[in-house]
């Protein structure tokens, strides 16, 4: 799996994006659990993934109403299927609105660069 840490900062939110191959929901849950055993990342306040498949998309919110269904778009625009997306945010202690979508983009957006360099 590849980790990137500190991608952006908003208002004291932090975020990071990380990604692998996946083709099923048992592999989703695997890679979640690896990702986890950092403390950091299990301490985070959501980690929100998705990942496409054939048959159609996974994704999962961990409480940020909304956030999976962004980065499931984004998936699909990019045409990248059978690999697993999962932006981290820890909370700094202001809410974001709808900012906070945003800031999801933009790091799948980072993510996808550097997949593609």
């Amino acid at each position: 799996m590849t980790v990137f840490e500190n991608v952006l900062t908003d208002r004291g939110s932090k975020y990071a994006v990380s990604g692998g191959p996946a083709g099923s929901k048992a592999e989703v849950q695997t890679l979640l659990k690896e990702l986890k055993r950092n403390k950091k990342f299990a301490k985070a306040t959501h980690n929100t993934w998705a990942l496409l498949l054939p048959d159609g998309p996974l994704k999962g919110d961990d409480g940020e109403a909304g956030a999976g269904v962004v980065i499931v778009r984004m998936l699909e625009r990019a045409q990248l299927e059978n690999h697993l997306v999962i932006v981290t945010r820890w909370f700094g202690g202001t809410h974001l609105g709808g900012d906070r979508f945003r800031r999801v983009q933009d790091c799948v957006t980072h993510y996808l660069d550097q997949m593609e360099g």
